[in-house]
């Protein structure tokens, strides 16, 4: 730490870093914990916005160099969307807590005026047409999304939400599919035009999950995070993040997974592995309690590499080298 009485928290400089860091700040000093100076650090994702994230190396890019600064000391916290943190981490670095989970699920957006009731994917399918123009910058969400609209063309939309949503609106796509914790959070739950059920589209892991991540020797900032983490986030990360380091999947590939709550103290697993094109996924859920979390996670993950899904990966993995 700085002080006794103030910490330095890193973040991205984005319209949601901010709010989930200075949300992190506010809830941190409420619960009696140190003060926060808010450190914005540019990350190599955020100076390469033009390039879809697949081309660019993937997520990464939006937590090395604030990682960097952790190991460095430059920081003593860093708060993250977790989806976009790898599931291994560097050595000496780790999770600390989490936040209430904001909804996980991807929404469809369509433009102000196109704005009609969408209770289904039939309704979709007639409201956007045969061949329409999505924007999203998700290799999970176009494989998904491939299998119910097979004649869509997909775009990389990158930038601030409200720079996405003024391009949709100026006619640059016909939807945007993006994650509905961002769109509440910054208060376009509005712009919601239709919620994703997982059973077409599994979110992303530990979407809707801001993370904190600390020095793992700092005792002192991990009490600190510890008083204002919660308990079913933290247990649905967990169990999503085992997925992955299962599959040995990285940030920009096809894998959903999603750990609802079930009953006061269960997780019920759903998760996927798609290929690029659509061509094959397959599917995997299971229940158990959140003290099982690690390995309701691994052995979910089983069943996918059972059912073929280490194959999808190693084309996956293949096409992108």
């Amino acid at each position: 730490m700085t002080s006794s009485h103030s910490i330095r928290l890193g973040t991205r400089g984005s319209q949601l870093a901010l709010y989930q860091a200075h949300t992190v700040a506010r809830l941190l000093d409420a619960a009696g914990g140190p003060t926060c100076e808010i450190v914005i650090i540019k990350t190599s994702g955020d100076r390469l916005q033009e390039a879809p994230l697949s081309e660019a190396g993937g997520k990464r890019l939006f937590v090395k160099e604030i990682e960097d600064a952790l190991l460095n000391r430059e920081i003593d916290l860093a708060v993250h969307s977790s989806k976009d943190m790898p599931a291994v981490l560097p050595d000496g670095l780790a999770i600390a807590g989490v936040l209430p989970r904001e909804d996980p699920h991807d929404a469809v957006v369509l433009p102000q005026g196109n704005q009609g009731a969408v209770a289904n994917v039939e309704d979709l399918r007639e409201m956007l047409g045969t061949a329409p123009s999505i924007g999203t910058s998700s290799v999970r969400r176009v494989a998904q999304l491939t299998r119910l609209f097979p004649g869509a063309k997909f775009s990389p939309i990158r930038g601030n939400l409200d720079t996405r949503l003024r391009k949709l609106d100026a006619g640059d796509n016909a939807a945007l599919v993006l994650a509905a914790a961002g769109l509440r959070r910054l208060g376009f739950q509005s712009r919601i035009s239709w919620r994703l059920p997982a059973t077409l589209c599994v979110p992303a892991p530990g979407q809707g999950i801001i993370a904190i991540e600390v020095r793992q020797n700092d005792a002192a900032v991990r009490s600190a995070v510890s008083a204002i983490t919660d308990a079913a986030a933290w247990a649905a990360l967990i169990t999503e993040r085992a997925v992955v380091e299962a599959l040995g999947g990285g940030c920009q590939t096809p894998i959903g997974a999603l750990a609802s709550p079930d009953g006061a103290n269960g997780l019920d697993l759903l998760a996927t592995v798609i290929a690029l094109d659509g061509s094959r996924a397959v599917y995997a859920s299971a229940r158990g309690t959140r003290d099982e979390a690690a390995a309701l996670g691994k052995h979910v993950a089983a069943q996918l590499l059972a059912e073929g899904a280490g194959e999808i990966l190693e084309d996956v993995r293949g096409s992108q080298r």
